[in-house]
């Protein structure tokens, strides 16, 4: 059976070290964290987790408030669960699954029961409800998404500011002049979903910027809709020839759409997205795209709250740098004398 004096013999740490990194009883530097942790792995270890909650005065059980709605791309919600529950499971924590739909008498219920250590917050809007009781929670939390007002919060999320900025600039040198974006179904932007009104701030910045005309709509994510959608603009809109979308599921449908009304990509239409990169892969053409680092942003977001736990006082807001892809569904701007139909 390994012991923790065999842990300690393979990362040259003592054996103390490696309890204070299990038990959370004082602060270790990440690097040392990182290396207990990694042996920890390797050999197998397995502490009695009732003998170290006893010890550490913890439950090691962290909550993860998700948001499980309709109108939210489940997919996506899933991968930051699975990085936020694989993160935990590194420094031996498990995770409680919250619906967001308790507003924040879940926060309090959770509180009160003393069942977990921590929580992380997901589907944050502008001007969320659960704010207040987040600053005066007694438990450390962490936000994935920054309201308007964060002060006295912890917050991580992609740059999405930038990732708007990133496509409309990608377009504009390629030489569109006419470019829109298609949201996220109304029902994200009406209740002040921050990712849909920040990626909407970038998009209007980099359009006036960059002296591109841009206009956005929501979009609800069935074909019918995408069909009605995508007519409609492009009536309204004759010279569009660029489009950035922020709505994983209308994806597929937006490609049909487009080969149906007989526009090309990206001869006729250039087509970027803010969506996962096995999303934009798996689309014939292949999509450009800015990737939502779903993996990074949910194992740092568990980073920070453990270092919380451990009395370290991370920067209040982390923002993951947007990174854009070009592929084949980008293009120069078709000439203006080219005829298309709507």
């Amino acid at each position: 059976m390994v012991t923790i004096a065999d842990v300690a013999r393979h990362a040259g740490v003592a054996t103390s070290t490696v309890s204070y990194v299990l038990s959370g009883k004082r602060s270790i530097s990440p690097e040392t964290r990182q290396r207990v942790n990694a042996s920890v792995d390797a050999l197998g270890y397995r502490p009695n987790a009732s003998a170290r909650a006893l010890a550490s005065n913890r439950s090691n059980v962290l909550a993860l408030v998700i948001p499980l709605r309709a109108d939210m791309h489940v997919p996506v919600l899933m991968q930051f669960a699975a990085a936020v529950v694989t993160s935990a499971r590194r420094y031996d924590h498990d995770v409680l699954l919250l619906t967001a739909d308790e507003g924040a008498a879940g926060l309090e219920r959770i509180q009160q029961s003393s069942l977990v250590d921590a929580v992380v917050v997901m589907d944050i809007e502008l001007h969320d409800e659960r704010v207040p009781l987040l600053r005066g929670l007694d438990l450390p939390s962490m936000l994935i998404g920054t309201p308007l007002d964060s002060d006295g919060l912890t917050c991580i999320d992609l740059d999405f500011v930038q990732a708007a900025e990133l496509c409309v600039d990608h377009l504009a040198d390629l030489g569109h002049q006419d470019v829109a974006l298609l949201g996220t179904p109304s029902a994200v932007y009406e209740r002040q979903t921050a990712f849909a009104h920040r990626t909407l701030e970038g998009f209007r910045s980099a359009a006036r910027r960059r002296g591109v005309h841009g206009v956005e709509t929501p979009c609800e994510p069935t074909h019918e809709a995408v069909l009605k959608t995508v007519q409609e603009l492009l009536t309204q809109e004759p010279g569009l020839t660029g489009l950035v979308v922020q709505n994983e599921p209308i994806i597929g449908p937006l490609l049909e759409v487009l080969r149906r009304l007989g526009r090309r990509v990206p001869e006729d239409m250039s087509v970027l997205a803010i969506c996962a990169d096995d999303v934009a892969e798996g689309q014939s053409p292949r999509l450009s795209s800015v990737s939502i680092p779903a993996d990074e942003i949910g194992g740092r977001a568990v980073d920070l709250l453990i270092g919380k736990l451990d009395g370290l006082a991370p920067a209040p807001t982390t923002l993951v740098p947007a990174v854009l892809t070009a592929r084949a569904s980008s293009g120069p701007a078709p000439q203006p004398d080219r005829s298309t139909t709507a």
